[in-house]
């Protein structure tokens, strides 16, 4: 008999088998996510769990390169990639075999996604994903759209204390570029944002100027609620590119305001960890119930070469973390059906939609062997009695 801690040890780390009853629920909760999506006109497609090496990790998927398994294909004797992340195959499709789609394309998909390497935030390094695209519009409703639904889907499962975290990757940039910064200074300014590290930015104070180090430790420390951080941002000199990408993620949360008042917002200005491909406005989703995002998303260009091609926006959910904040239902009836039934009155009852779990011999206790094969119910000549 193998005991868990053998069993786990037939795994590599991060690689966990998931059973009963927990697979059947994290499918049916993935189906319910697709569902909701579809209801917005979003249309399901499954792309492949391999590709080339060259087109995967094209476009947006130089971003996970790092993060992807590779391996030869014996036939095309071509180099393969196993999928990191599901978005660059979003844009792909939309690119290609959707090419002549009428725009704004919505996608919906859903799959399993496995990473070289787990993060501490995130171990596993294989989960599900499910997620939505909009593409071929850079109007901020389109971030509304998939920021809202993915906030009212969560609700549909009995999330209902989700957070979204916005944020804007190419403000910091944008305010910089006029500093013309050397390289390496840029590389410390970003770790010290990444860390949130204030002191950092006041070491730099020399390279950055004592007006742009103000600046930039204000936007760190201005974290917080939507309203109170954009207010914030409002009253700093950010420069021409600086104020346009503030604007830009203004308005994007006076569109998720007027469709959705009630979604709890904060923004953070200079976050960026996780968003290298995007080229605007971020979100990621918490709950209070549950540590780790439980998903993450924003605005990038869907293209077969980076920052070439169209408009997008999109999110992805992480179902190992949404089904730790979802409620559980009660344990699914299953009824016992003693040896020497009749098969019709099983089958009767699966045609109901009942499970039906029956014997293979005869035993002396029918009661005792359905208990033992974890059955709740018992069937007896027709009447089915509940198990104590």
């Amino acid at each position: 008999m193998v005991n868990e801690n053998d069993a786990s040890a037939l795994l590599p780390a991060g690689i966990a088998d998931v059973l009963a009853p927990d697979a059947d629920f994290e499918a049916a909760q993935l189906e319910r996510l697709i569902g909701f999506f579809a209801g917005f006109g979003y249309d399901r497609v499954k792309p492949p769990l391999i590709e080339f090496e060259e087109t995967l990790l094209s476009g947006l998927g130089t971003a996970v390169t790092q993060d992807t398994f590779r391996l030869m294909d014996p036939v095309s004797q071509r180099m393969m990639a196993v999928r990191a992340d599901m978005t660059p195959q979003m844009a792909r499709i939309a690119t290609t075999r959707l090419g002549g789609a009428p725009r704004p394309l919505r996608l919906s998909y859903a799959g399993q996604i496995v990473r070289v390497r787990g993060s501490h935030a995130r171990p596993e390094r294989q989960f599900a994903q499910v997620g939505a695209e909009l593409i071929g519009s850079d109007q901020p409703s389109a971030d509304a759209e998939v920021i809202i639904m993915a906030a009212q889907a969560l609700a549909t499962l009995g999330v209902d204390d989700v957070s979204i975290d916005l944020s804007m990757p190419t403000l910091v940039p944008a305010y910089c570029q006029p500093l013309a910064l050397e390289p390496a200074i840029v590389t410390e300014l970003r770790q010290a944002l990444d860390r949130k590290d204030a002191a950092g930015i006041v070491a730099l104070s020399e390279s950055l100027g004592e007006a742009a180090a103000k600046t930039l430790t204000t936007m760190l420390s201005a974290a917080g609620p939507a309203n109170e951080t954009m207010d914030i941002l409002s009253k700093l000199d950010l420069g021409t590119a600086g104020t346009q990408e503030k604007d830009a993620l203004e308005a994007v949360i006076s569109a998720v305001r007027d469709q959705a008042p009630d979604l709890t917002l904060t923004v953070d200005p200079v976050e960026n960890r996780g968003f290298e491909y995007h080229s605007g406005v971020t979100c990621s989703f918490f709950a209070r119930s549950v540590r780790g995002e439980l998903g993450r998303g924003g605005r990038y260009i869907a293209g077969l070469q980076h920052g070439d091609g169209e408009p997008a926006t999109g999110l992805t959910l992480f179902m190992d973390t949404i089904l730790k904040a979802v409620p559980r239902p009660a344990p699914p009836e299953r009824i016992f059906i003693p040896a020497g039934t009749e098969p019709q009155a099983a089958q009767k009852l699966r045609t109901e939609g009942r499970a039906t779990v029956t014997g293979l011999v005869a035993v002396a206790d029918d009661s005792q062997e359905a208990r033992r094969l974890g059955c709740t119910h018992l069937a007896v000549d027709g009447t089915i009695t509940e198990i104590n």
